[in-house]
């Protein structure tokens, strides 16, 4: 059933009965001061929502909006009621993140929550809440709080995940130059990094309105706990940031580490064909079919010969060495 829950808080605290569902609108200011409704749906149909949207003369644009999984997050005011959606993230086995939306209908006395495509269900935010009686009695404005920072709170896992590959990926890099796959991953990293950065970051300037801009049904005296949410969507960005220059960083490292092992084997490639050179050259003028050599007929011209060899190559074998080119 789409219908997850839908209670009525008075003073914080639940009655002990479901709150009817009628589909007849509800006249504004219908329900005594210090109680609100709270409405949670997942992936309902169209029907469902017209619905709610009936009883709690919920705007058909903002329903139109809740409906489609696609919506980047946003504030949206409708007369006296606020339209939010937030994007839910969690990460799978595979290194990619899925995505999912949870959007907010949020008036004086009532407060609707729609989940689509989103795994991670309220109920025990809820709970939560309900334990909290005090804090779930300042009204629906401070659960639109709580469901941003459990939506927020969930970006801290994959953030986690993330930082631990890429610190894997950058120590094996110091050892040796990634291989095809490893290379494959990190660019698929970055490219989840990129689209978490391009699907979430909204939710920066989201959090940011509702924390500092005077909107309706928002106490002003709420707007100290989205500035908290703020506070940890901007940290959870600023790790995402972080972790994709690492996964750049340890490209390049390991990118600098292969040249300047591919430059010793360079060196010690062109340090030995110098030694064997030698050898090479002499070996290639008295290899000539010629009668008159200097010291051909000589009894100790091949003994100076080797000499010769011995003494050049072994000298250039010193020398290479001493400048650490063997």
């Amino acid at each position: 059933m789409p219908i997850i829950a839908a209670r009525r808080y008075t003073e914080g605290r639940p009655d002990p009965a479901d709150l009817a569902l009628t589909g007849q609108p509800v006249a504004e200011a219908a329900l005594p001061r210090g109680c609100f409704d709270w409405i949670g749906l997942a992936d309902p149909t169209a029907e469902e929502m017209d619905r709610i949207a009936c009883q709690f003369r919920l705007h058909p644009l903002a329903v139109e909006d809740a409906l489609n999984p696609r919506q980047l997050p946003k504030v949206d005011i409708y007369g006296q009621q606020l339209f939010v959606v937030a994007r839910t993230a969690m990460m799978t086995a595979d290194d990619t993140i899925t995505y999912g939306q949870t959007a907010v209908f949020l008036g004086a006395q009532f407060i609707v929550t729609v989940r689509v495509g989103s795994a991670r269900a309220h109920a025990d935010l809820r709970r939560a809440l309900e334990a909290d009686s005090d804090h779930l009695a300042e009204g629906a404005d401070y659960v639109l709080h709580a469901v941003l920072d459990f939506i927020v709170d969930g970006y801290l896992p994959i953030a986690d995940q993330f930082e631990e590959v890429a610190h894997s990926i950058e120590e094996s890099a110091i050892d040796q130059f990634p291989d095809p796959a490893t290379i494959r991953r990190i660019f698929r990293l970055r490219r989840e990094l990129r689209r978490f950065e391009r699907i979430i970051g909204p939710m920066e300037e989201m959090t940011q309105r509702l924390a500092e801009a005077d909107l309706p049904v928002i106490d002003p005296s709420a707007r100290i706990w989205f500035r908290d949410v703020l506070d940890h969507v901007r940290r959870a960005m600023a790790r995402m940031e972080g972790l994709k220059e690492t996964l750049a960083a340890a490209v390049e490292t390991a990118g600098l580490l292969e040249q300047h092992r591919q430059g010793m084997i360079t060196r010690q490639l062109a340090a030995w064909a110098a030694i064997l050179a030698v050898p090479t050259a002499i070996a290639g003028i008295y290899g000539m079919n010629f009668d008159y050599l200097p010291e051909l007929h000589w009894r100790w011209g091949y003994p100076m010969v080797w000499a010769l060899i011995i003494t050049i190559c072994g000298g250039l074998l010193w020398r290479f060495r001493r400048i650490g080119w063997l």
